[in-house]
């Protein structure tokens, strides 16, 4: 599948209303990025996203990056160093599986919308929201 294919089915406007909502229940910051054609690493693509896109900026340092990556057929999740030293690698490995294959199976926006929540709701565990307010450091869009 390629980016605009891709982009075609994805609902955008729902995966943005997920990640507002899970964002209301921590402090951290989401994002998800819809990648074209690209050579090189997936992972390393994903690291250079998640800085281009500001989340290594974050106050308290536990931004998220799902980054789709249609034409490679895979999923990666990007997270800052914060969240990767409280959540493991495995709950990481089932929840970019459980997207790839919803998104293999037709069911995209649904397999982007329930990694959010699941991501979301670990974030919540882990990273409350502050009770001095709980600004927005990055924008809730979908990056193409």
């Amino acid at each position: 599948m390629t980016r605009a294919g891709l982009l075609r089915v994805l609902d955008v406007d729902r995966i943005r209303d997920a990640i507002r909502f899970q964002e209301t229940r921590s402090s951290a910051e989401l994002r998800v990025s819809v990648v074209g054609l690209f050579w090189g690493n997936p992972r390393r693509m994903a690291e250079r996203a998640f800085q281009r896109l500001g989340l290594d900026r974050t106050r308290e340092h536990n931004g998220v990056l799902i980054l789709l990556a249609p034409w490679r057929r895979r999923v990666v999740v990007f997270c800052d160093q914060t969240v990767s030293r409280v959540l493991s690698e495995s709950f990481w490995a089932e929840v970019t599986a459980a997207a790839a294959a919803g998104i293999k199976a037709g069911r995209a926006t649904l397999a982007v919308v329930e990694a959010i929540e699941r991501i979301g709701t670990e974030l919540a565990a882990h990273f409350p929201v502050s009770p001095d307010g709980n600004p927005n450091e990055v924008p809730d869009e979908v990056e193409v």
